[in-house]
């Protein structure tokens, strides 16, 4: 790691964490805008900026930008990281997940997404059905509380579940990830989401 850039957290505040504590490596020279922090000896640049254009020159040797904000989530907009020197930052589009669609990598692409942990769970199912063939199934994961849900009773734009507050109800949700992930599998897989009041980890269950 060369180069770290988070436009919503203050760096100051960068080794704290309300569910997975402090971070305990040994952190010093913490200062921002370019200027490196040290963590084990090791000299990583910071920034707090969301237009990656801020920081260039930074990351002018880097060979892969790991996208992590949301924020980047188009073509168009990931290859602002190209810009300041980057080869290889990682979005949306176009995706690939080892066992679904890996032998279709081609090291020509600039920008590509290992998927969520969701689609990459579900190559199960590929795998299954191209071996043996699925002729129905369910599909069940369950969330922990997520950045986007409420933290009290409040309108929602999308579905009247959503206006619930996350600490004290379970939040049913859809995805559209076997049908935009696995044409083959559409109408033979159903899959449900429920967004549940836990601080981390989640699971999945393929019935």
């Amino acid at each position: 790691i060369d180069t770290i850039s988070d436009p919503f957290i203050d760096p100051n505040y960068m080794i704290y964490d309300s569910t997975h504590s402090k971070f305990s490596s040994i952190v010093r020279k913490f200062v921002i805008n370019g200027k490196p922090i040290s963590i084990h000896g090791k000299l990583i640049s910071i920034f707090q900026e969301q237009d990656p254009t801020n920081t260039k020159g930074s990351n002018a040797n880097a060979e892969y930008v790991v996208e992590s904000s949301g924020i980047f989530t188009t073509m168009e907009k990931s290859r602002a990281h190209l810009k300041v020197g980057s080869r290889r930052p990682s979005a949306d589009i176009p995706m690939f997940v080892m066992a679904m669609n890996h032998e279709k990598y081609d090291n020509s692409l600039k920008i590509v997404s290992n998927a969520s942990y969701t689609t990459n769970c579900l190559a199960l199912a590929k795998v299954i059905h191209d071996n043996l063939g699925i002729v129905e199934g369910l599909v069940t994961t369950v969330y922990a509380i997520t950045a986007t849900q409420k933290t009290m009773n409040s309108p929602s734009g999308k579905v009247w579940c959503d206006s619930q507050e996350d600490a004290q109800n379970i939040i049913p949700a859809s995805t559209g990830a076997i049908k935009a992930k696995f044409p083959k599998l559409n109408w033979k897989l159903t899959g449900m989401i429920f967004c549940v009041p836990a601080p981390k980890v989640s699971v999945m269950d393929l019935t």
